[in-house]
């Protein structure tokens, strides 16, 4: 490296939370949640039938808004009870002092 170089390091900050989409109830008609999750998810049928069975459950995690939104909208066309909860702001880790 020359003396005249200089590097330059930009810490790049993302503004928009994240969120995860949350199962709480699959109402009366599983077999189309099952369904639903499995869309929105990419899991097997199997997959999401166990998961749909373990409710309340996150079913995406750290997801920006408008997805989770649109995933929880294809939950809820399936008749389950879901919302889209916005993850706590990540606490800063600080080294202990000697």
């Amino acid at each position: 490296m020359n003396d005249g170089d200089e590097t330059e390091y930009i810490t790049l900050i993302c503004d928009d939370p994240a969120f995860d989409v949350v199962l709480l109830d699959c109402g009366p008609r599983e077999v189309d949640v099952v369904r639903a999750v499995r869309q929105v998810t990419g899991l097997s049928l199997w997959h999401s039938r166990v998961l749909t069975r373990q409710v309340p459950v996150t079913v995406l995690d750290t997801w920006p808004e408008d997805l989770a939104d649109d995933a929880v909208a294809v939950l809820r066309s399936a008749g389950a009870w879901a919302e889209a909860r916005q993850k706590p702001e990540s606490a800063e880790i600080t080294a202990p002092s000697p």
